[in-house]
C-alpha cells in the first residue's frame, strides 16, 4: 500500500513571509532625490521600525524652539518647535564607551561633506579607516552621507557630527564612533531647517524624552 514511511512526516509547506506594509507618506519621505549633486536613490526602510521615521510629535520638555535635542537612549533627535511640538527623527548613536553628552552649537554645515577619520578611529580599526587618513571625497559611498552638521563647544570642535549614513539599517542602534547618524533624506531635511549657531543638547544616559504620539502628516510625508 502506498503511503508515507513509518515515522516520517510530510515535508513542511513553505511559509509565505508578508512584506511589511509601509505608509505611502513615509515611502514618499524616503524616496529618491535625483536633484542632488550625487543623485540619491530611495532608502530601503522596510527593515527599520516605523517609530524611527520622521514625524511631528508632542514634546514634553521646555527647550526653546529651534533647539536640537538628542536622546541617545531612545535613538531620537528632536527639532523643538513652538507649542510643545517637535519634529522627531530616528538616529543611530555611539557604541558603548564612545557616546558623548553635553551642550554644543552648530558652527559649520556641509553638503556632501568630505570625511577624514580621527587618529582614534584609525587606531581602533587601521584596516578599515587607515586608507582614508588623508580624507575621502563626498559621494554616495562616503560614511557622512549627504549632509553634516559640525558640533562645537565655544570655538573648540568636539569632533562629533550629525550626519547622513550609507547604512540606513543601523538607524535605531548603537553603532557609530560617537557621531549621530540619520537617514540621508532626514539629514537633508534637517539641514534645510537648522541655521548656524543652533543650540544642541545631547542628553546623558540618565535622561530621556518621554515617548509621544505622532501627529498626522499629509500623503507626501510633510508636516
Amino acid at each position: 500500500m502506498a503511503g508515507l514511511a513509518a515515522g516520517c512526516a510530510p515535508p513542511p509547506r513553505p511559509v509565505a513571509i508578508a512584506e511589511p506594509i509601509i505608509d505611502p507618506g513615509f515611502l514618499a519621505m524616503y524616496d529618491a532625490r535625483p536633484d542632488e549633486r550625487f543623485p540619491l536613490p530611495a532608502t530601503d526602510i522596510s527593515h527599520v521600525d516605523p517609530k524611527y521615521f520622521r514625524q511631528e510629535v508632542d514634546y514634553p520638555r521646555n527647550e526653546q524652539p529651534g533647539t536640537l535635542v538628542i536622546d541617545p537612549g531612545n535613538k531620537f533627535l528632536y527639532l523643538v518647535r513652538a507649542n510643545h511640538r517637535a519634529l522627531r527623527y530616528g538616529v543611530g548613536v555611539g557604541k558603548a564607551g564612545l557616546a558623548w553628552s553635553g551642550r554644543a552649537r552648530v558652527r559649520r554645515k556641509a553638503e556632501w561633506p568630505r570625511w577624514t577619520p580621527t587618529s582614534d578611529m584609525i587606531a581602533r580599526d587601521p584596516d578599515l579607516n587607515g586608507p582614508w587618513r588623508n580624507g575621502m571625497a563626498g559621494g554616495l559611498t562616503n560614511p557622512l552621507g549627504a549632509r553634516a552638521l559640525y558640533l562645537y563647544e565655544g570655538d573648540r570642535d568636539t569632533m562629533y557630527r550629525i550626519h547622513g549614513t550609507t547604512e540606513p539599517n543601523t538607524i535605531g542602534t548603537n553603532v557609530s564612533s560617537g557621531c549621530i547618524r540619520m537617514f540621508n533624506q532626514d539629514i537633508i531635511d534637517l539641514y534645510s531647517r537648522v541655521p548656524l549657531d543652533t543650540n544642541v543638547l545631547v542628553l546623558d544616559a540618565s535622561e530621556h524624552v518621554e515617548p509621544s504620539m505622532p501627529l498626522v502628516a499629509d500623503n507626501r510625508g510633510r508636516y
